[in-house]
């Protein structure tokens, strides 16, 4: 998703909004995490059959993806294909707090 800024939506007042998602699929469940210093995983890089969205809240998160790796700072969100050997790792020198929510994606 393009990097967007956050707007006033129309008939609101002191209240500033960023698109993070779209439609991606079926959400199959979510949580919220605190990652800690030096904290993530797994250790060996796994995979599923779902796609995950993370969404960065708070400190920075980096996603190891084989030879690749994606940061995410706050109020950005990625969505990974399930079936990339992927762990997700805290790239901050404080804690970073991210939602993970678990997609099926549609067929296209």
């Amino acid at each position: 998703m393009k990097e967007e800024t956050f707007i006033t939506p129309p008939e609101h007042i002191n209240f500033l909004a960023k698109k993070l998602f779209g439609n991606c699929g079926e959400i199959i469940d979510g949580s919220i995490a605190y990652l800690e210093v030096h904290g993530g995983g797994p250790l060996k890089p796994h995979t599923h059959e779902h796609s995950h969205l993370f969404i960065v809240v708070s400190g920075q998160a980096r996603i190891e993806m084989g030879e690749e790796s994606k940061i995410l700072n706050a109020n950005e969100s990625f969505l990974l294909n399930g079936n990339i050997p992927h762990s997700v790792w805290n790239n901050a020198d404080t804690t970073t707090i991210m939602v993970g929510l678990s997609v099926k994606e549609y067929n296209t």
